[in-house]
């Protein structure tokens, strides 16, 4: 007997489906009926929905989603003394502040990622008047269909929340892949970590029913005799009366020879806790997050001792991929060629590497007495207004002179305390 495949062929019961959801019958798109019918793993049916009922995958999605979110995005100028911002250029308050007129760039910016990291793509389409880009949107995935027309290019339909469902042209999609293997679209995190996803949920489950059961296992009642259907149907009742862990601690009472045995095994022998502690610890794997950052303490991290040092790793290994990734979409697809020469957007992730006070007092100090930032530098850096005049200047602690002007030096103030010493004696 060939085995079930979680997966709907290409038939009639896709050609059906695609054309009640408005959908061209030519879509192969493996992605678009796994992302929305989900994939059986460990008896159990992962789909982006089922998957955020997930303790882990709901605290790793918020972490890097939410931090990233409020992570400060601006457009930036080059200029031949570095760099500076660029808050005049038009995409710097799309990108910064607001998107579009429904939502803030936080909202915006967390859907994005959340979309990234659980769909494996996130698509907005641009808004545009007259020819310039004026506003981004997030379009939910749930409610975007992805076909090929006839002639060969992709085809968007979007549903709106009022069930009008409208055709978006391919030039107004922006779409920020995950991870990819072709450099186009970003692969189906459902299809790919279904069983990481799945063996989660089964554990989830069958802990729920464990204390539902009373956190025993399958009781098996023993009769003398063979029992009429009428007579099975009461026991049945008489037993869920005192069955589970509401009804713990209520007296049974077995009757006419029935004997109760306990069959399959218990909670402990099937390493429940255990499992469920590995699971938090794959799912973390997945999302490159320290079991330590969503509340799964049972093991230290390696990644240093001190707060700035875990944060410099959380921000290497986990969210510099997803920085680089959308500052290079932005350049690639929301700037002119123009525009590319002269304008870039940039993260500012300063806010996450601030250390404790005296550690950045001692940071400060090295960085101004080496004429590197300007007491007028470190006050922005502390929100703190300007002071103008020579707070603005950049400075060195004076008694620091090259190595090879050393000896001339003392030997010159050693000749003008001679002189001054001489002029002092010789006076009436």
């Amino acid at each position: 007997m060939m085995p079930r495949t979680s997966t709907p062929r290409v038939g009639r019961i896709k050609a059906a489906l695609q054309s009640w959801l408005g959908v061209p019958v030519g879509l192969n798109d493996e992605a678009f009926w796994h992302d929305r019918f989900g994939v059986n793993a460990a008896g159990v049916q992962v789909t982006p929905q089922t998957m955020l009922t997930i303790s882990a995958v709901w605290a790793c999605a918020r972490l890097i989603s939410e931090t990233i979110a409020t992570l400060p995005l601006s457009i930036y100028e080059r200029t031949s003394g570095g760099r500076r911002p660029a808050p005049q250029h038009p995409l710097h308050y799309i990108l910064h502040d607001q998107p579009n007129a429904d939502s803030t760039a936080a909202v915006y910016w967390e859907a994005v990622i959340a979309a990234m990291l659980l769909r494996g793509n996130a698509r907005s389409e641009k808004l545009l008047v007259g020819g310039r880009l004026v506003g981004l949107r997030f379009l939910c995935p749930d409610r975007l269909y992805i076909s090929r027309g006839l002639n060969g290019l992709r085809e968007y339909r979007y549903t709106e929340i009022t069930g009008l469902q409208r055709q978006i042209p391919p030039e107004l999609i922006w779409n920020v892949p995950g991870f990819t293997l072709d450099g186009k679209e970003g692969l189906s995190v459902v299809a790919h970590g279904a069983r990481v996803f799945g063996a989660a949920l089964a554990a989830d489950t069958a802990a729920a029913n464990t204390f539902e059961k009373g956190l025993i296992p399958t009781t098996a009642w023993k009769y003398p005799t063979v029992l009429k259907k009428e007579q099975r149907e009461e026991a049945r009742a008489a037993i869920k009366k005192i069955s589970g862990a509401v009804n713990a601690g209520d007296p049974a009472i077995l009757e006419a020879g029935v004997d109760a045995v306990s069959i399959g095994i218990n909670h402990r022998d099937a390493q429940m806790i255990e499992s469920r502690g590995f699971g938090v610890e794959e799912i973390c794997r997945w999302f490159r997050v320290p079991p330590f950052m969503v509340g799964h303490a049972e093991k230290s991290t390696s990644w240093g001792t001190g707060i700035e040092q875990q944060m410099i790793g959380f921000l290497t290994f986990t969210l510099a991929p997803w920085l680089r990734r959308i500052e290079q979409a932005i350049a690639k697809d929301l700037l002119t060629p123009a525009e590319r020469l002269r304008f870039y957007a940039k993260f500012s992730v300063e806010g996450l590497l601030r250390a404790d006070s005296a550690a950045r007092a001692a940071f400060y100090a090295a960085m101004v007495n080496n004429g590197i930032y300007t007491r007028d530098n470190v006050r922005a850096k502390e929100d703190l207004e300007p002071m103008g005049g020579n707070a603005a200047v950049l400075t060195v602690q004076a008694a620091m002179v090259p190595l090879d002007s050393i000896g001339g030096q003392s030997i010159t103030t050693a000749q003008q305390a001679q002189a001054a010493l001489r002029t002092w004696l010789s006076e009436p």
